[in-house]
This record gives C-alpha cells, structure tokens and sequence, in this order.
C-alpha cells in the first residue's frame, strides 16, 4: 500500500514522504530558513550582456543576479527586422537596463546565481500553460498513443488563443473536456492578473509564487496509486482539505488525520531511513553496500561486495549485488534528489549477458521516475555512466549545519529507539554544543519521550565531535542492541562550506489567485449545471504585444518530394531571382546608349537599321554563316574597341556583296580550337527582335563595341 505522510509538527521544517509498506520512496523536506524561489515569477532588470558566453545576467531581487542564457528567450523579443541567414546575438534581443518578465528555472547553487527563463510556464492540475510560447502545445509522453489522440480532440475544442500553448500533463488522462476547460480558465486568470501587476511596479519585485510544499506535492504527484494521506497537525491538514475538495473532489476521502502520540514518521518506521539519505555509505540487505560521493563535476558511486555471499561462485555474488544495487541507487536518487551526471563503478563482471542484465535492471527501476533519465551502456572498465534532470537542488545541498536543525534530527531518533520494545535506556552521543542546546532548550520534549516510554535517555557531550556528527544507542539489558548499526549522522555536506544562519525576508507575491470548484461529474449535475447557468462567456484574453508575430503555418511538402528537395529548390530560385535584374533598370540606360550613338555617320545608321529590320530565320546554319559569326567572336574578343569599329563596318559591307570563300581558308578556319557552351533553347515559332533578345537576357549596351549595330536596336 502507498501512503503519503506529511509531517509539520516541527517549526523548524515541514518533511512529506512516500512509502510503499514500511519501504521510503520519495522524500521533500523544506526548511522555514531557506528560500525556495524555483517557479516564482519575477519583473527583473537586465544589468549586464555577455555576448561571449551566449548570455545576459539579470537583476530579479537575489543576492546574486540571475543568468539568462540566449536558448531562453521567448520569441516576443527576437528581432523582426533580421534575414533568415543573419545570425541574431544576444544584444539584438535585449538591452541594458531593460525590464522583463522572468521565471525561475533552476535554484541557486553554490556561487552560481538561479537560472532563469522568459518563456513563461503555469502549472495547473491537469494542464500547463505557455503564455508566450505558442509552439510549446503538446501531450505528455508517458500516455499510451490511443490516449494520447483522444486527448488530441479536446485540447483542439478548448480553443485556447493562437499565441499561446497548451501542455497536457499525465493527471489529465482519462479527463473530461470540461475539467480540461475549467484548468485552462484559471491559468488564463492567472496570467491576467501577472499582466496587470507588471504595469505596477518598477522592477525588481515577485509577481507570482510558487504554491507551497504541501499544495505542491499534492497538485503534482498525487495520483491514483496513492491511497491514504496523513496529516499530524491540525493547520496543515486545514489546508490540504480546503485545496483537495476544491480541485480534486474525488480523492477527497484519502486526507487523513494523524492524532496518535507516537510521531507519525516513528510509526511507519521511517525515520532511520531518513538518516541514510544522509550518509555517504548505504548498506545492503546482501551484506555489500554503495558508497555516494557528491563532487562539483559528478556524482560518483562505488559498489562493494563487502561481506555479501549469495552467489555460488564469484560471477554470480558480483551480478546479484550490482542488481541489488540497481534497485538502491534509483531510490537514492529520489531522497537525495541527485542529478546531473553519475557515474557507477559496478563490481567486474566477465559475462556479456550479466552485464545486459544489470543494465536492464538500472533501466526497470528507474522507469517510474518523475525525473527524465538517459542511460548508457557498461564500459570495457565497468562504469555506466547516467544522467539525471535536476528537479530541485540536492539534500546535501539543502541541508543546513545549524544546530538547531541538527538537534531536531537527534530528537527524533531518539524518539524513535524509545518506541521499541525492552529498551531499557537510550544514549545520544553529541558535540557540546548540542548537548546544552538539548538539555537547556529541548530540555520539556526530553522529558516527554521519557515519560511516554517510560525509557531513561541519556545525554553525552564528546568534545572531539563536531555538531554534524552524532551517534544515537540503544541499550537492552546493559547491553548496546547492534553498535555497529546505531543511528549516526556522518554528512556528506561537510565536503561543502559551513552555511551561515541569515536572517531572510519573506517575499510577498504580487499576485494569489486560488482555482475555483471543480466542476462535478455525473449525469445528474451536468444538468443542473446546463439549465441553472447563464450563458458560457467566451475566454478574454489581452491582446498580444505589438511586437508579436503568429508562427506562420507552413504548407505541406508537394507529393513525390521530400523535405531536402524542397528547401533545395526555393534556395535556386532565390539566388536566381537575386541575380536578375529587373527591366525598370534597364530602359534608361538603353535609351542613353541611343543618344550616344545618334551622333555617328549616317550610313552606318542606315545598316544597322537594316539589318535590324530584317526578321531572323531560324534554319540549320550554312558554313558562311558559321565563319561570319566566328570572325565576330574573336575580334571582340582580342581587339580593342577602335580596331572593332572598323571590323564591323567591314563585316556590314561583306554581308551585302557576299564574298565567296576558299576551302584552304574553311580549313583553316575550322582548324582552331573552339570553346564549346551548352546551346540554349530557342522557340522555332517565336520571331523577337534584337532589342527583346537584349532585355531578356539582361545584356547592357556597355559591354558591346559602340558602333555594334545592336545598339540602335
């Protein structure tokens, strides 16, 4: 059985966890000194562009500015005015000082500031809104493809506005198009009243936040498979029942309320298993254990047989601990939100088919995770490396060395070690420190769990230990019960710095909108709803800015083509088009040409016109004609333009007597080396004049000799 448990008896943090039996699956916890800005929606600044690194940092209201990289641009501040083979930098899309609107992607880690984005996303319980993405439209892939196409319809009858897109999420399978609509409608408010508070404020300040853990954990992954919730006070489970009846009518009956004395999480016998997320060494039920060190580059993790022996020979031991280990590594990356890269040295293993099934076995346990997951193949050295999404920033990362959350943690395991049976005493061993923190301050809850369990607790100061470390015992029979397994928190966060305590100010969103009712199912409510309700007004929407453009639908690819031919094809056409010139340009310089020409003698005048006038028969060419038109080529060619005048009245002359020719002069002729050239199509049927040729073929008069009798054409 799944249960979701939710702890917030303490005012230091609110834990919630998953468990399956007594087996913990899935662990959030967050502290009331951290700040959890990932999702929130901020009118940040740009302070600075880089255009070296692709990106542009922004003033959003954090210690340290946020990083915007160019990938994260909407499409709203690309510019218009670009070609399509222009490349388009950063500094054409923003400028300093500029306001924008902003969203969280990524929380702050170490010195690196948040990742933000400005293609907006809002997350509703079935869908998920793109307000300034309108390509981001899609269906989650976990659905089955039948699914998938029903969903299809009725993500096309929500007739959401063009500019924007719409995300189905795997909660709205199954789901009616009303439900869909009535999501739909409150994302829309949401970004309406984000639009207006824009405008009111000068920049940086929230706008929206992110629903807190419990509204969260409850929005996102409650499904169906979960089937009891715990709540163990009173104002947390106020508010998970108000959120559940308003948008999730029908698992209502799941909220429970916890009112035992005994912790909740000591209940179910869970708290011990939160310490392990903790510990940089995990020991398996075999006898082998994993060993997770957390670095700046990767996450590495080392499998040890250690004093496992459940195979008959060494083969055997060797795969069945890596598929133990399989099985525990996918479960600590859900409690120590692990991601990124990692990498896994599993123990050598000879077999090909053994080590195919170790990885198939890392693929079955991590296939029903929240987080996107790509795996690889075992090397030649047996390391498989994997990469995980960062849903949120690691445990370790999270963790804070302050005293006061350290002593919760020791409180509740000696809570823990008090409820079980024949104890006879319990023993902390802590710094001093703690030790005057837990008997001073902690001193009324230490008298509680004694005498609820009527079971003496003892607390030891140990110089040499520093707050992060401590060790809880139990005693039975004055004898110490498994000192080798006692409770002890070893961190792993030591690796990192000592996080000071700072004092933070709670932001304050600009806006909170609550969803409205759900609408509800049944034959019987639809129509109470149809003839009680006014008429359905149409969804309002602002009008997109002025700088936004529609994706233009692209038309479908001709039939027998593909793609690359196409694209082929409009690229010829286009430098052809670039290349031509058009006849506007032309006439002016035809007629300057004329004028020019005007001024020569007239009998040269009456040849061209001559020549000109006559129609051109098209017919095989004699071999007069073919010398004629050689002679033409090569004068052209090699002499210069006072040579060719006198060439051309020579050759006008020659056409009217017509001189016969000899066959050594033929021979000759033909004899030279010829450039050849593909023959163009010509019309047999069509008769154009010189001047039509010229236009056609884009010639200019300035490329010709200035007595060609073509000019006065």
């Amino acid at each position: 059985m799944k249960r979701m448990l939710i702890n917030a008896t303490q005012p230091e943090e609110l834990r919630i966890a998953v468990t399956e039996g007594n087996a913990l699956f899935d662990l959030d916890i967050e502290n009331i000194a951290e700040i959890r800005r990932k999702g929130n929606i901020y009118k940040g600044k740009v302070s600075r562009i880089e255009p070296s690194l692709g990106a542009a940092f922004v003033d959003f209201g954090a210690e340290r500015h946020g990083f915007l990289p160019f990938k994260e641009i909407a499409p709203q501040f690309l510019p218009k005015n670009k070609k399509n083979n222009e490349r388009i930098s950063i500094k054409d899309c923003l400028t300093k000082d500029q306001e924008i609107i902003v969203q969280v992607e990524k929380e702050e880690r170490g010195n690196k500031g948040a990742a933000l984005t400005t293609i907006i996303s809002l997350a509703g319980r079935f869908l998920v809104l793109m307000p300034n993405n309108p390509r981001a439209s899609g269906i989650s892939r976990r659905l089955n493809p039948a699914e998938r196409e029903k969903l299809k319809s009725n993500v096309e009858a929500l007739n959401a506005p063009k500019e924007m897109g719409v995300i189905v999420r795997t909660a709205g399978e199954g789901k009616d198009p009303e439900e869909l609509k009535w999501d739909l409608q409150y994302l829309l408010k949401v970004w309406d009243a984000i639009s207006e508070a824009n405008v009111l404020k000068k920049s940086p300040f929230l706008i929206y936040k992110e629903d807190d853990i419990i509204i969260r954990t409850l929005r996102d992954y409650l499904k169906e498979d979960i089937e009891e919730i715990w709540i163990d006070t009173k104002e947390a489970y106020d508010q998970a029942e108000e959120f559940v009846e308003r948008v999730m009518p029908d698992q209502l009956s799941m909220l429970n309320r916890y009112e035992n004395t005994l912790p909740l999480f000591t209940r179910y016998q869970i708290e011990s298993q939160i310490e392990t997320a903790y510990q940089r060494e995990v020991k398996l039920e075999s006898g082998g254990s994993i060993v997770i060190d957390d670095t700046e580059a990767l996450v590495a993790i080392d499998i040890n047989s250690s004093q496992a022996t459940s195979g008959k020979d060494i083969e055997e031991t060797a795969t069945n601990t890596n598929l133990e280990a399989c099985r525990e590594i996918a479960r600590q990356f859900k409690l120590r939100d692990i991601g990124g890269l990692v990498v896994i040295d599993f123990i050598d293993m000879m077999r090909l088919e053994n080590k195919r099934a170790v990885e198939d076995e890392m693929r079955k346990a991590l296939s029903n995770d929240r987080a996107r997951v790509q795996i690889g193949r075992i090397s030649r050295f047996g390391l498989l490396e994997l990469s995980r999404q960062r849903l949120r920033s690691s445990l370790t990362e999270r963790w804070t060395q302050d005293v006061n959350t350290l002593s919760t943690s020791v409180l509740r395991l000696v809570e823990e070690e008090t409820s079980k049976q024949n104890t006879s005493e319990v023993r902390a061993i802590v710094s001093p420190d703690m030790s005057s923190l837990l008997l001073n301050e902690r001193r009324i809850r230490l008298n509680d769990i004694e005498a609820r369990s009527n079971t003496k607790v003892v607390v030891i100061s140990d110089a040499t230990r520093p707050d992060s470390r401590f060790e809880v015992l139990r005693v039975k029979d004055g004898k110490i019960v498994d000192p080798e397994k006692s409770k002890s928190s070893v961190s792993a966060a030591e690796q990192f710095e000592k996080k000071s305590k700072k004092s933070y100010k709670k932001e304050v969103a600009a806006v909170n909108i609550k969803p409205s009712s759900r609408p509800k199912k049944g034959i019987i409510s639809k129509l109470v709803n149809i003839f009680s309700s006014k008429e359905t007004k149409k969804i309002k929407v602002k009008t997109p800015p002025k700088n936004f453009k529609r994706p233009n639908k692209k038309k479908p690819y001709p039939k027998n083509s593909n793609r690359n031919q196409n694209n082929q094809n409009n690229k010829n056409r286009k430098n052809n088009f670039d290349n031509k010139k058009p006849r506007k340009e032309l006439k002016p310089k035809i007629e300057n040409e004329k004028t020019k020409v005007s001024s020569k003698p007239k009998k040269v005048e009456n040849e061209k016109t001559k020549v000109s006038s006559k129609p051109k028969k098209l017919s095989r060419p004699k071999k007069n004609t073919i010398l004629e038109k050689d002679e033409k080529v090569t004068s052209n060619e090699k002499v210069n333009k006072k040579s060719s005048e006198k060439k051309n009245l020579n050759t006008i002359s020659q056409k009217d007597s017509k001189p016969e020719i000899t066959e050594d002069k033929f021979l000759k002729e033909t004899a030279k080396p010829k450039k050849l050239s593909r023959p163009k199509k010509v019309d047999s049927k069509s008769e154009t004049s010189s001047k039509d040729v010229e236009e056609k073929k884009g010639f200019d008069s300035n490329h010709r000799a200035s007595n060609d009798p073509r000019n006065n054409s």
